[in-house]
């Protein structure tokens, strides 16, 4: 099913984001994740994607099994830098023939090779692609049957500061074929609401998710606002987090303060919520039984 269609019930859907694990280990340990969550029937998930080769396998094979073994709607990111057309083609087709029918398509950051995370684009490879709108196009054009995604910036892309010329930006994928976005994480609901009052303006009608992801650590929020693509700490919540007990008050503050956002995002009938779990289920369990959500387990199956 493709997550337009998902999208296209008027009941908000929620979703989950994973990545890849390292080891065997590491990932029998995010299966029982996703089965937890699995129990609250999420409209689907969503599995990320490095550039390099022993990733990308083990983001495929992540993404088969979900869709196989839980039989939940999965999207698999995509990313263009460092990749050719023929190599994009190759990844695509393999994940055609699994089934796999939802992409979500970004251009990815720069190789980790001293370049700044907020500088020019990287120069594509031999025929390659430069950015995301030419991967949509790319899709759309070779693989029509596939939904894509592209990702959306609430506070602004950080590569581009005009807010004009990024939302031009977003309408270019969107024009290529694109048929929702899905935002970063942000911690203020305004951010979000103005970024889908901008998209109205520019012409963008299509279904836009909103990415929660709680702070999990004094450690995580410092490195939240460290990353280029990282999102603004809210002054109230970084006080909070900060003058903190211990631990166990920070995972308390950061769901309450997630578990109103969400509320909030409900109220305004958001097309989705998308939760960053960062491979742990803790933190979006919690926000679901503050919201009043239950499981297939809780209610007797």
């Amino acid at each position: 099913m493709h997550i337009i269609d998902i999208l296209s019930n008027s009941k908000t859907s929620f979703s989950y984001e994973f990545f890849p694990p390292k080891t065997r280990e590491a990932s029998e340990r995010l299966f029982d994740t996703i089965k937890k969550l699995g129990c609250y029937h999420p409209s689907f998930v969503s599995v990320t994607y490095g550039a390099g080769g022993g990733t990308r396998e083990l983001t495929h094979e992540l993404v088969i099994n979900i869709r196989q073994e839980l039989q939940i709607p999965v999207v698999s990111h995509l990313t263009c830098t460092g990749s050719s057309k023929e190599e994009i083609r190759a990844i695509l087709q393999k994940y055609s023939e699994s089934g796999i029918e939802n992409i979500l398509a970004i251009r990815g950051d720069p190789p980790k090779n001293g370049l700044p995370r907020n500088g020019p684009p990287p120069a594509p490879v031999t025929d390659g692609f430069t950015y995301a709108y030419e991967l949509v196009a790319f899709i759309r054009q070779h693989f029509p049957h596939m939904g894509i995604g592209v990702a959306g910036f609430p506070e602004g892309h950080p590569e581009t500061p005009n807010r004009l010329q990024e939302i031009d930006n977003l309408k270019r994928k969107v024009d290529a074929g694109a048929d929702y976005i899905c935002t970063q994480l942000f911690f203020d609901n305004r951010d979000f609401y103005d970024f889908c009052e901008r998209c109205r303006l520019a012409g963008i009608t299509v279904p836009i998710i909103a990415g929660i992801m709680p702070i999990t650590s004094l450690k995580s929020m410092r490195r939240i606002a460290e990353l280029a693509l990282g999102a603004r700490i809210p002054a109230a919540l970084q006080k909070a987090v900060t003058e903190a007990a211990g631990q166990a008050e920070v995972e308390e503050i950061s769901v309450t303060w997630a578990t109103e956002q969400v509320r909030d995002l409900l109220a305004h009938r958001v097309a989705g919520v998308h939760f960053y779990t960062l491979n742990r289920s803790t933190a979006t369990l919690k926000i679901y039984r503050s919201l009043g959500i239950h499981s297939s387990e809780e209610v007797g199956g």
